[in-house]
């Protein structure tokens, strides 16, 4: 089963992740997402983007088999596209709604942090950067993303500390916008999308290089030199 496909409707483009499981994050997921927003943003009939969960889980983060396989290399290269996607969903030339259905974890609410409006459902699930819990630091990229977009008041506890929320600890966060009912999260997701697809996209894609590009840069640059660190 392909764990992205996509909808068109009336000029949003509706990707839905779905691996049948935790839709974790591999390289496939993450190319597949990124091709999606890449087509896009190169249509002019369409003007925004819906990141769509599967039932209960927008993405738990990176393939556990990787970040636990033993291959350096490998995990360096599956943080960075995850690095490189974070990035292109916060640049992007039109605006990227998430419908967030459930769980979101790790790269998972990075992906969050990257979207401009992000609907959660008002469901029992977990929100957040649980890295330092599971022994891990963030990498540079990752800060910046949660610095520039985290609500200052929950910053240390949500990076340093790893602390989970629900749906609605996740709203005053920062991760999320906006929390709805369950069975209306996608509609809502949908409805906030097409609002925006009344924007010029020229405006729009210029607004968000100038209010957007310090930050775009210094990621763009923490994530070569992750790169760069393999030799």
């Amino acid at each position: 089963m392909a764990s992205v496909r996509t909808d068109r409707l009336d000029g949003v483009l509706v990707v839905h992740l779905d691996d049948g499981k935790a839709n974790a994050l591999s390289k496939e997921m993450i190319a597949g997402i990124s091709d999606a927003v890449s087509e896009a943003e190169a249509d002019e009939s369409l003007h925004a983007v819906v990141l769509h969960g599967r039932e209960g889980k927008f993405s738990a983060g990176f393939d556990l088999s990787v970040m636990r396989g033993g291959d350096i290399a490998a995990m360096v290269d599956l943080v960075a596209d995850g690095g490189d996607l974070v990035r292109q969903l916060y640049g992007s030339g039109i605006p990227v709604v998430a419908a967030c259905t459930g769980h979101a974890l790790a790269a998972g609410a990075l992906m969050l942090l990257g979207c401009d409006v992000r609907i959660g459902a008002d469901t029992d699930c977990k929100i957040g950067l649980n890295e330092v819990a599971i022994g891990m630091v963030l990498p540079d990229w990752a800060l910046t993303i949660a610095v520039e977009r985290l609500s200052r008041r929950h910053l240390q506890l949500a990076v340093p500390t790893a602390r989970i929320t629900g749906a609605h600890g996740a709203l005053d966060a920062g991760y999320l916008d906006e929390v709805v009912a369950v069975d209306d999260v996608l509609p809502v997701a949908i409805e906030r999308a097409s609002a925006m697809a009344g924007l010029d996209r020229r405006s729009y894609a210029g607004t968000v290089a100038k209010l957007r590009g310090d930050v775009l840069a210094t990621m763009a640059d923490q994530i070569a030199a992750d790169r760069a660190a393999l030799g």
